[in-house]
């Protein structure tokens, strides 16, 4: 069954270029480079793309409106097509407090592809989200994103933590591939594999074991 897609341009703001959110891996410059060639790929499949924005109140450290940190990277901007549907959000998932789910429906779309920042945020909230609100998710694994993390539970390098995610969302909530494998996936019209939880629960036994 051919999915009715709809590409989900998450927070490629500029706080993730620089400063203590600086994207860590993938390098940004490799993530920015896919998220753009995503963005094309939708537009000429005539795919719905979604841009959406974090915000927070005037005056917070970071995604202010009216700050340099709050706009959009400058390639995205010039990859979107005019007309795009735009979206503010103050929650991690893009979901949350909006009408993303309302317009998505309006459009028929079953199926929501992610890319964008953070893995570690952002992109997992949206896809767990997507489940419980009926849309099947896929996340793009090179044109997404995490930052090294530290905190009184531990610590993980951002290729740990991207890794991880990606291995978790794709036993259960999101079809994960590159942006070539989705690229020819929405040229063939055909849905990505996934996997289960089960399969991977007792793949994972394994391999760990080994």
């Amino acid at each position: 069954m051919t999915p009715r897609r709809a590409l989900i341009v998450v927070d490629v703001q500029q706080e993730y270029f620089s400063g203590p959110l600086e994207i860590a891996y993938p390098p940004r410059a490799e993530s920015l480079t896919n998220i753009v060639s995503a963005i094309e790929t939708a537009v000429n499949a005539g795919i719905p793309v979604i841009a959406v924005q974090h915000s927070m109140p005037v005056g917070a450290p970071v995604f202010a409106p009216g700050t340099d940190g709050y706009a959009l990277h400058q390639d995205i901007e010039s990859a979107l097509p005019a007309g795009v549907t735009r979206v503010q959000k103050q929650y991690g998932s893009v979901f949350a407090g909006t009408d993303v789910a309302e317009q998505l429906r309006a459009r028929d779309v079953d199926t929501i592809t992610i890319v964008g920042f953070m893995t570690n945020n952002c992109d997992l909230a949206t896809a767990v989200e997507a489940e419980g609100l009926g849309f099947a998710a896929e996340i793009l694994s090179d044109a997404s994103g995490a930052i090294d993390l530290s905190n009184a539970a531990g610590t993980a390098s951002a290729k740990v933590v991207h890794t991880t995610l990606m291995t978790l969302l794709h036993s259960n909530f999101a079809a994960v591939a590159t942006t070539t494998a989705w690229s020819d996936a929405v040229r063939a019209e055909t849905p990505l594999d996934k996997s289960n939880l089960v399969e991977s629960a007792m793949t994972g036994r394994d391999a760990v074991r080994v």
